[in-house]
Protein backbone atom coordinates (compact mmCIF):
# COMPACT_ATOMS: atom_id res chain seq x y z
CA UNK A 1 0.00 0.00 0.00
CA UNK A 2 1.27 3.79 -0.89
CA UNK A 3 2.92 4.93 1.91
CA UNK A 4 1.13 8.31 2.46
CA UNK A 5 -1.75 6.56 2.01
CA UNK A 6 -1.08 4.46 5.02
CA UNK A 7 -0.01 7.14 6.88
CA UNK A 8 -2.85 9.39 6.58
CA UNK A 9 -4.96 6.28 7.48
CA UNK A 10 -3.39 5.08 10.04
CA UNK A 11 -4.48 8.16 12.70
CA UNK A 12 -7.83 7.09 12.26
CA UNK A 13 -6.82 3.34 12.97
CA UNK A 14 -5.20 4.08 16.36
CA UNK A 15 -8.53 6.76 17.36
CA UNK A 16 -10.59 3.75 16.71
CA UNK A 17 -9.01 1.59 18.73
CA UNK A 18 -8.49 3.64 21.75
CA UNK A 19 -12.09 4.49 21.03
CA UNK A 20 -12.80 0.84 21.91
CA UNK A 21 -9.78 0.17 23.91
CA UNK A 22 -7.11 1.83 26.36
CA UNK A 23 -3.79 0.78 24.94
CA UNK A 24 -0.08 0.93 25.33
CA UNK A 25 2.20 1.16 22.15
CA UNK A 26 2.84 -2.04 20.68
CA UNK A 27 -0.33 -3.37 21.52
CA UNK A 28 -1.67 -0.61 19.07
CA UNK A 29 0.88 -1.66 16.47
CA UNK A 30 -0.08 -5.70 16.86
CA UNK A 31 -3.69 -4.94 16.24
CA UNK A 32 -3.41 -3.05 13.22
CA UNK A 33 -0.72 -4.54 11.99
CA UNK A 34 -3.75 -8.02 11.97
CA UNK A 35 -4.72 -5.32 8.89
CA UNK A 36 -2.67 -3.22 7.54
CA UNK A 37 0.81 -4.20 7.34
CA UNK A 38 2.97 -1.25 9.97
CA UNK A 39 6.39 -0.84 11.95
CA UNK A 40 6.83 -0.18 15.37
CA UNK A 41 8.78 3.35 14.31
CA UNK A 42 5.57 4.57 12.12
CA UNK A 43 3.46 4.33 15.27
CA UNK A 44 5.59 6.10 17.73
CA UNK A 45 5.93 9.57 16.14
CA UNK A 46 2.15 9.76 15.59
CA UNK A 47 1.04 8.98 19.04
CA UNK A 48 3.25 11.40 20.48
CA UNK A 49 1.89 14.21 17.98
CA UNK A 50 -1.71 12.62 19.16
CA UNK A 51 -1.20 13.07 22.57
CA UNK A 52 0.38 16.64 21.86
CA UNK A 53 -2.83 17.58 20.08
CA UNK A 54 -4.54 16.40 23.18
CA UNK A 55 -6.05 13.52 21.86
CA UNK A 56 -5.58 11.11 24.11
CA UNK A 57 -3.99 11.21 28.01
CA UNK A 58 -1.07 8.29 29.26
CA UNK A 59 -0.55 6.65 32.02
CA UNK A 60 1.15 4.01 33.26
CA UNK A 61 0.63 0.51 34.53
CA UNK A 62 2.73 -2.41 35.68
CA UNK A 63 3.55 -4.97 33.59
CA UNK A 64 4.41 -8.93 34.43
CA UNK A 65 6.52 -9.02 31.42
CA UNK A 66 8.87 -5.99 32.80
CA UNK A 67 8.94 -2.18 33.06
CA UNK A 68 5.41 -0.53 33.48
CA UNK A 69 3.73 -0.20 29.89
CA UNK A 70 2.67 3.49 28.56
CA UNK A 71 -1.53 3.30 28.17
CA UNK A 72 -2.75 5.58 25.61
CA UNK A 73 -6.92 6.91 27.20
CA UNK A 74 -8.97 8.93 24.28
CA UNK A 75 -9.93 11.40 25.21
CA UNK A 76 -13.68 14.20 24.52
CA UNK A 77 -11.50 15.74 21.81
CA UNK A 78 -10.01 12.53 20.37
CA UNK A 79 -13.52 10.77 20.45
CA UNK A 80 -15.13 13.93 18.64
CA UNK A 81 -11.38 13.79 15.97
CA UNK A 82 -12.35 9.87 15.31
CA UNK A 83 -15.87 10.98 14.64
CA UNK A 84 -15.03 13.26 11.91
CA UNK A 85 -12.46 11.29 10.57
CA UNK A 86 -14.80 8.17 10.28
CA UNK A 87 -17.08 10.58 8.38
CA UNK A 88 -14.49 12.36 5.82
CA UNK A 89 -13.60 8.24 5.30
CA UNK A 90 -16.93 7.33 4.48
CA UNK A 91 -17.57 10.53 2.64
CA UNK A 92 -13.89 9.22 0.92
CA UNK A 93 -14.96 5.85 -0.48
CA UNK A 94 -17.66 6.34 -1.39
CA UNK A 95 -16.66 8.85 -3.88
CA UNK A 96 -13.26 6.97 -4.45
CA UNK A 97 -15.77 3.48 -5.27
CA UNK A 98 -18.12 5.89 -7.30
CA UNK A 99 -15.56 6.53 -9.61
CA UNK A 100 -14.42 3.07 -9.89
CA UNK A 101 -17.63 2.07 -10.92
CA UNK A 102 -18.08 4.32 -13.37
CA UNK A 103 -14.57 3.48 -14.90
CA UNK A 104 -15.56 -0.63 -15.28
CA UNK A 105 -18.67 0.77 -16.78
CA UNK A 106 -16.31 2.58 -19.46
CA UNK A 107 -14.58 -0.50 -20.32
Amino acid sequence: MNTQLKKGILELCVLSILDRKDCYGYELVDEISKSIEISEGTIYPLLRRLSKEGFFTTYLQESTEGPPRKYYKLTELGREEKQKLVEEWMEFVEGVNSILKGAQQHE
